[in-house]
């Protein structure tokens, strides 16, 4: 049966068994030249492919894995399972703890409300009590760099400021398990930093990370742990810098 569940376990755990996510796509027969002058539409009829099939390991707490392979071979799909925002088609995540989910970052915000008020929203459906947002506040516009922004609505700032202000509030959420996709390619090198020095500093506390990224350094420098997906397959799992090193010897990167 097909399951994505949080258990009792310890947390920062991470089971992954038999995992399968199917999606469908549309494949469209071809229109000959004939066609084009009859104005003929070209017929599409259902199709589907795996994203990710047969896919396990395991990650226990405090693990920094990090996940490799080509654009489209089910990377950030599989963060989205463990996230519990999708479901499989096959197998099941089991997940011990709340995850703190760095993918799709400034997604789930509002436009029209303020920089405050996003905040309090954003911080508050990830479960932090009222209480601790007050406490936290200063620290993350501290941390965004949005002294002058706070009465700003959301859809007034930058790409720039939006990111800042989601991983402000995303990395102060105190969950075992942090979920990062390729969410800092973006931004100035000087924040990136800072970002960097946080994701630091939460694996310093014994945080479990899956981080899913195309820089070897940034791989290298954050993680003991590779996990490797090709076509939706786990092809390797094995210490970080012999994953990279394969997945560059295979795709001459």
């Amino acid at each position: 049966m097909a399951t994505t569940q949080t258990t009792t376990a310890v947390e920062g755990t991470i089971v992954v068994d038999g995992l399968g996510v199917r999606f469908k796509r549309s494949r469209s027969s071809r229109r000959n030249f004939k066609d084009l002058f009859a104005g003929r539409t070209r017929r599409t009829r259902p199709g589907e492919f795996w994203a990710l099939r047969d896919v396990s390991f395991a990650v226990t707490p405090g693990e920094a894995i990090g996940v490799v392979g080509r654009n489209g071979q089910g990377k950030s799909t599989l963060l989205k399972l463990v996230a519990g925002v999708m479901l499989p088609d096959e197998g099941g995540v089991t997940v011990a703890g709340g995850v703190a989910p760095l993918i799709e970052i400034t997604g789930g915000f509002v436009n029209d409300l303020t920089v405050r008020d996003n905040v309090y929203l954003t911080a508050g459906l990830h479960g932090m009590p009222r209480r601790e947002i007050d406490a936290r506040y200063d620290e993350i516009i501290d941390f965004a760099e949005l002294h002058e922004s706070v009465d700003t609505p959301y859809k007034h700032l930058s790409s720039g400021m939006k990111v800042r202000l989601a991983f402000a509030v995303i990395s102060r959420l105190e969950e075992p398990i942090i979920l990062v996709d390729e969410v800092l390619a973006v931004g100035d090198k000087a924040f990136r930093e800072k970002c960097y020095a946080r994701i630091e500093e939460l694996l310093a506390g014994g945080r479990t990370l899956f981080f899913v990224s195309h820089s070897e350094r940034d791989l290298l420098r954050f993680c003991t742990r590779g996990l490797y997906l090709d076509k939706g397959a786990l092809v390797m799992d094995g210490a970080i810098k012999d994953v990279v090193a394969r997945y560059n010897a295979e795709y001459g990167v």
